[in-house]
């Protein structure tokens, strides 16, 4: 008798695990990540400068409150939104292990040393602050 009802204790939470896995699913559909998580969209490279390697990429991202798109570890990921506002870009720890990370003068972006000498240099590009419908149209001023 205890072991039927085990059995029957088991199968229910089975049951519920199931339905879980299926309402979660169901609440990220196809296309929407996960609260925290990024992905990378494009990534381009441009190797046409000898010793230069130019690289672009562009990722989405769905931050919690208080983070914002950042880089860690060289991937991208969800970091504290201060950390943006204030351009101390080596609080990200945008570096790989064993690299070190310096701030660019001007604090446009950071640079990340590895031990052999080699220099990794990132810049960051403003962007404009656009609501959720989007970047309003830009307004072109007559010439005069």
């Amino acid at each position: 008798m205890q072991l039927l009802k085990a059995l029957w204790a088991l199968a229910g939470a089975a049951l519920c695990c199931f339905l879980v896995l299926v309402i979660h699913a169901q609440f990220l559909k196809e296309g929407q990540l996960a609260a925290g998580t990024c992905e990378i969209v494009t990534l381009d490279r441009d190797s046409s400068q000898p010793r230069r390697t130019i690289a672009r990429q562009t990722a989405r991202c769905a931050c919690r409150k208080g983070q914002i798109a950042g880089t860690t570890r060289a991937r991208p990921a969800c970091v504290d939104a201060r950390i943006i506002r204030t351009k101390q870009w080596c609080e990200m720890l945008p570096c790989l292990e064993g690299e070190g990370c310096d701030l660019l003068i001007n604090r446009s972006g950071w640079t990340c040393t590895q031990p052999g000498g080699r220099i990794k240099t990132t810049t960051v590009r403003a962007r404009p602050r656009c609501g959720r419908g989007g970047c309003p149209a830009r307004r072109q001023s007559p010439r005069q």
